[in-house]
């Protein structure tokens, strides 16, 4: 039988492939952002930095700033020698897509990929030069240079389906990627993230996708459901007749466009202690905009709980931007027996 053998959790947000000496432009677009979603309610940057006592100006000198990203960049080195070590044969990565692959037309709140192969496309320029200001020059390190056609495991990916669906779920079945924004069928960032950044881009193992509707309205699920989804989730590897050693993957998080420490802190400590009062108490307020990538987060709490993983953070860094304390908090965390 299959076993998970290992989870992973880690950020994936544009900071992470931009100089700091960059990171004002994603400042500049927070400053005209209406609505700034903190504990609840939703802040123009004015009231937000009111709010907060514009304590953060510290945290934005610049050095602070390289300081975090240089500890963020080993951060990510170590998570892929973990995943090296760990001898995976399968990895599923839960991540959220941002509307690059489903959109209004059919927006399932979970979704499982269990095509043989997917299509992995580098941006073309046409396409980095409609991304809002700071994104472009992050984005491109989570696609490949030139085309790549990416190993999945069917095999793997139908027996989830079926599992989870017995267990009272109802994924979204992909035997294809949809053309989505790009009009590509690529791997979104969430997921190219992972293979690019985290595992180098080279020498992968299969992956089965699993995409969590962690950002839109109207179908976003509950922190409960997510928690749940995820123990189904580790159930079926559990029970794949096939002997595999499976990892699981949270790629998103942690608070962001407004970082709120507290939250980080509690739920990075929830995971440790396989909390599982704390991750689905998570109220729906608090899981909105970038903060809603927690989700993916959960869904692995779920699936390693009944394992003998435990869960250890190989580091935290808040990456602040502006005095409001907008930015992106960085979470990296390894779950190994």
């Amino acid at each position: 039988m299959a076993q998970l053998a290992l989870g992973i959790g880690t950020s994936h947000g544009p900071q992470l492939g931009t100089p700091p000496e960059e990171w004002g432009q994603r400042a500049a677009a927070d400053r005209r952002n209406p609505a700034l979603a903190f504990r609840g309610r939703d802040y123009s940057f004015d009231e937000l930095s009111q709010l907060r006592g514009g304590a953060f100006a510290g945290e934005c000198d610049l050095d602070a700033q390289r300081e975090r990203h240089a500890r963020c960049r080993l951060a990510i080195d170590e998570l892929g020698r973990v995943i090296r070590a760990a001898s995976i044969d399968v990895l599923i990565v839960v991540s959220s897509d941002h509307k690059e692959i489903y959109g209004d037309e059919l927006l399932p709140q979970f979704a499982v990929y269990w095509g043989d192969t997917m299509r992995h496309e580098p941006y073309t320029a046409q396409q980095l030069a409609t991304m809002p200001p700071g994104l472009a020059i992050a984005e491109v390190a989570n696609q490949p240079v030139r085309s790549e056609v990416r190993q999945g495991h069917s095999a793997l990916g139908l027996h989830l389906i079926h599992e989870v669906s017995r267990a009272g779920f109802d994924p979204g079945a992909a035997k294809v990627l949809p053309p989505g924004q790009w009009r590509n069928h690529s791997i979104p960032h969430g997921w190219g993230f992972i293979l690019q950044q985290v595992l180098g881009g080279h020498d992968l193992p299969p992956i089965v996708p699993v995409f969590v509707n962690t950002f839109w309205q109207p179908n976003p699920p509950t922190a409960r459901r997510c928690y749940d989804f995820g123990v189904a989730l580790g159930a079926a590897i559990g029970s794949f007749p096939g002997d595999l050693r499976v990892g699981v993957v949270a790629s998103g998080g942690l608070s962001h466009f407004v970082i709120d420490e507290d939250l980080d802190r509690g739920f990075m400590k929830a995971l440790i202690d396989k909390d599982r009062a704390f991750m689905v108490g998570l109220k729906d307020d608090e899981l909105r905009s970038g903060t809603s990538e927690l989700r993916n987060w959960v869904v692995v709490g779920g699936a390693t709980a009944d394992t003998p993983l435990t869960a250890q953070v190989v580091d935290y860094l808040p990456c602040y931007r502006s005095e409001a304390g907008t930015g992106c908090a960085m979470g990296f965390m390894a779950w190994r027996p």
